[in-house]
């Protein structure tokens, strides 16, 4: 099987922790397994901002946090993930919010991984 690579992206996300912003949801509908191999999270704004980023597991309905409240200075950026990895089960979410809505995030994901 070839491999399927693919950029997620969000931006302005969310700043209410209830309903985070949804950057990636893991081959929505199929029981593939996606891998989250790098999340950066930048901020585009005039003023710090923290960030929180969350894997909500579909199969718990419960969500785990991979950094929480995680300072993002001014013209600065965050690599959430990187170096490891995370394997995302069919329908568990990447999911981020911030203190500003002025994050932008990409999400680099490999694919129907059997």
């Amino acid at each position: 099987m070839a491999n399927n690579f693919k950029n997620a992206f969000a931006t302005s996300v969310s700043t209410n922790s209830g309903s985070p912003t949804d950057v990636y949801t893991a081959n929505n509908g199929s029981a593939v397994n996606s891998i989250l191999i790098e999340l950066d999270i930048a901020n585009t704004g005039t003023s710090a901002a923290t960030v929180t980023v969350l894997v909500r597991d579909s199969s718990a309905s419960t969500a785990f946090h991979l950094v929480k409240n995680a300072p993002v200075p001014v013209g600065s950026a965050l690599k959430a993930v990187s170096g490891q990895k995370i394997v995302l089960n069919g329908d568990d979410k990447i999911q981020v919010y911030a203190s500003a809505a002025t994050v932008d995030v990409v999400a680099s994901i490999l694919e129907d991984v059997t």
